[in-house]
C-alpha cells in the first residue's frame, strides 16, 4: 500500500478519535474538527503528483472541489434542519445526503451545460 492510500485513513481514524474526545469538552472544537479540509488537501496532493504540478489541471480541479462545496454545505444544513425538527439519526442523515445529492445533481447539470468546473 502506497503513502497517499494509508494517510486518509489513519487521518480520518485521528479526526473520528478527536471528534468523539473533544464533543463532550466542546461542541465547537469537535465541530471545528469534523470540517478540516483533510480530504479535500490529500486529493489536491494527489492530483497534483499524478499531473506533475500542471498548473491549469490543479486549477481546474481546484475549482471542482470549490463547487462541491456547496453540495457539502448543504448537507450541514439539511442535517441541522433535521435536528432541529427533533429527528432521529436516521432522519437526520437521510435529509443531510438527500440535500447533498439533489445539489449535487443540480452541479453536476450546470456543470455540463455552463461547462464549469
Amino acid at each position: 500500500m502506497k503513502a497517499e492510500e494509508i494517510y486518509p485513513v489513519l487521518i480520518s481514524i485521528a479526526i473520528i478519535i478527536a471528534v468523539a474526545f473533544l464533543q463532550r469538552q466542546s461542541k465547537l472544537a469537535a465541530a471545528i474538527i469534523s470540517t478540516t479540509p483533510v480530504r479535500a488537501a490529500l486529493a489536491i496532493w494527489v492530483v497534483y503528483a499524478a499531473v506533475e504540478g500542471n498548473k491549469d489541471a490543479v486549477a481546474k480541479f481546484n475549482g471542482s472541489v470549490a463547487l462541491s462545496l456547496i453540495s457539502t454545505m448543504l448537507f450541514a444544513i439539511g442535517a441541522w434542519w433535521a435536528a432541529k425538527q427533533d429527528m432521529k439519526i436516521g432522519g437526520i442523515l437521510l435529509t443531510g445526503y438527500g440535500a447533498w445529492a439533489v445539489a449535487t445533481g443540480i452541479l453536476f447539470l450546470l456543470r455540463k451545460v455552463l461547462g464549469i468546473g
